[in-house]
């Protein structure tokens, strides 16, 4: 079958990379695995997606995977063009194997070269295979298959986190903020599983346990490595890398949720790394009561396809009772783009993850007091935040006062929360057996997370999606009860205000008063 034959996959379509240095087309002897995404059997209702009921695992398969009848036909057509299959990690997924000539012959990706390319991970040069253009499937798969990744495997994004440079008089142990942000007392977090997602470096225990015992927290909290396609924690000593990001994230989790129990995944930084690390992390036993993001990319950096797939993994969290947190980025309202207009980072962008922005804080961590908190915005660094040009203003945020974009349809708006992240007032943490103060939003992301488990923990059950919870009330010149509202500073495009704006959303937790609303809003 010829390339003409096939039809094309809706949204698959992707650019080169501009500055990607050629090195020669991709041999059809390459060994490669793709994962076919399969159509739903049904689309999972709204009502379960905004909770507050749930479902388990194996119902939602049951009722919102793929059709068995889908599963057999595209692995029966794969067989006969003598693919293998390989264990996906998720039941809407048929992961397949064998070299690129065959591999053409169900999914033609066109050309196909390898290229090397600046990683946004680490700065450095890295080698990967690029393709450009439309997929092209068999005819047969025609609105079964709803997606292909593993073909392009270019490094997808970068971590949100900002060493500090130079000397500054505030910091604060994560730990301290507890108290900045009234979290629930009595709580720890017991009980409940947090999942980090991570796309390079890595954690050394030694550290760790060095780290946790000198905030006093013994014993240490429980953290376990889980590799996915392929990857593993694999801390490199370089506190500048990801390894930066890794321990961050840990170090953040546990210093405010040390009772429960930590999941890191480790997966490529690619595009099918990240549907796969989220969607491994989703279905794992016991289910997790958060996941935490800190990576992300523009929008434009990703195609349309997945973004949806990557959302449709977040669907599923959602009607699992799991809750989603994703930094909005570091560059403030540009997200890096050098076009003078503004950008959201995705997965922050989503309407099915609860986007974190960042603050500038000023506060007594003995008594737990705020001096003041503002907008992060320094030195060209700053909270993302803004409007999405990929995702649809959700119903829940539509009385929130979100702009509009010219030329563009009523957005999602980004973030829906904060806390502090800028360097100058950041996080005291050990990477690599350097002590250091860290900021970004990087750090947001674990914080909520980790608070999320801790008003599970009280609540007793799990929160899911937090918006439709946080939102109601949400209005133009009105602080959301729960929030300390942010209303000073900008991030280049929008500025602060009373009430949501797309600086730091709807504000910073007070963890007691959110944990009453939340109460008020689903009782038991």
């Amino acid at each position: 079958m010829t390339r003409n034959d096939m039809i094309g996959l809706p949204d698959s379509t992707r650019a080169p990379i501009a500055d990607a240095r050629p090195l020669g087309p991709v041999d059809d002897s390459e060994q490669i695995e793709v994962t076919l995404t399969l159509r739903r059997r049904a689309g999972v209702p709204a009502g379960l997606v905004q909770g507050p009921q749930t479902v388990s695992r194996d119902e939602l398969a049951e009722r919102y995977g793929a059709d068995p009848a889908d599963v057999d036909l595209v692995r029966r057509t794969a067989e006969q063009h003598g693919l293998q299959m390989v264990d996906a990690p998720h039941p809407r997924q048929v992961r397949l194997k064998g070299p690129l000539a065959r591999i053409r012959q169900v999914v033609d990706p066109g050309a196909m070269e390898r290229v090397e390319s600046p990683d946004p991970a680490t700065g450095g040069q890295v080698e990967h295979r690029q393709r450009e253009g439309e997929l092209r499937i068999l005819p047969e798969w025609r609105n079964v298959v709803v997606g292909v990744q593993g073909l392009d495997d270019r490094p997808q994004a970068r971590p949100h986190f900002r060493r500090r440079r130079a000397a500054a008089p505030t910091s604060y142990a994560p730990s301290d903020l507890a108290r900045v942000y009234d979290f629930p007392q009595g709580t720890d977090g017991s009980g409940r599983t947090l999942a980090l997602l991570e796309f390079g470096g890595g954690a050394r225990q030694h550290d760790l346990d060095a780290y946790f015992s000198g905030l006093g927290i013994s014993p240490a909290p429980t953290v376990v490595p889980a590799g996915v396609d392929g990857a593993r924690n694999a801390p490199d000593g370089n506190p500048d890398g990801p390894d930066g990001e890794v321990m961050l994230d840990i170090e953040v989790a546990g210093a405010l949720a040390p009772g429960a129990r930590q999941v890191v995944y480790f997966a490529p930084n690619s595009a099918q790394g990240f549907v796969d690390a989220l969607a491994t992390a989703v279905a794992a036993d016991p289910t997790p009561a958060a996941v935490s993001i800190s990576w992300g990319a523009m929008e434009a950096n990703w195609t349309a396809q997945s973004r949806n797939l990557f959302d449709e993994a977040l669907v599923d969290a959602a009607a699992l009772g799991v809750s989603v947190f994703a930094a909005s980025g570091d560059d403030a309202s540009t997200d890096g783009a050098h076009d003078g207009k503004p950008h959201t980072d995705f997965p922050a962008s989503s309407p099915h993850v609860v986007a974190c922005g960042g603050t500038h804080l000023d506060a007594d961590p003995v008594h737990g007091t705020i001096r003041s908190e503002t907008v992060w915005h320094t030195d060209g660094q700053g909270t993302g935040g803004g409007v999405s040009h990929a995702f649809r203003l959700p119903t829940w945020q539509s009385q929130a006062g979100v702009p509009t974009v010219p030329g563009h349809p009523a957005g999602r708006g980004v973030p829906d929360v904060s806390a502090v992240a800028a360097p100058e007032t950041g996080h005291e943490v050990l990477v690599d057996g350097q002590r250091q103060v860290v900021g970004g939003t990087s750090a947001v992301a674990p914080l909520w997370a980790a608070l999320a488990c801790r008003l599970s923990e009280a609540l007793g059950r799990p929160l899911g999606l937090l918006q439709p919870l946080l939102y109601p009330g949400a209005i133009p010149g009105h602080t959301a009860p729960g929030f300390r509202d942010i209303t000073q500073g900008d991030n280049g495009h929008f500025t602060a205000t009373s009430g949501w704006d797309a600086c730091t959303g709807l504000g910073t937790p007070n963890g007691t008063e959110l944990l009453d609303r939340l109460r008020a809003a689903v009782p038991a």
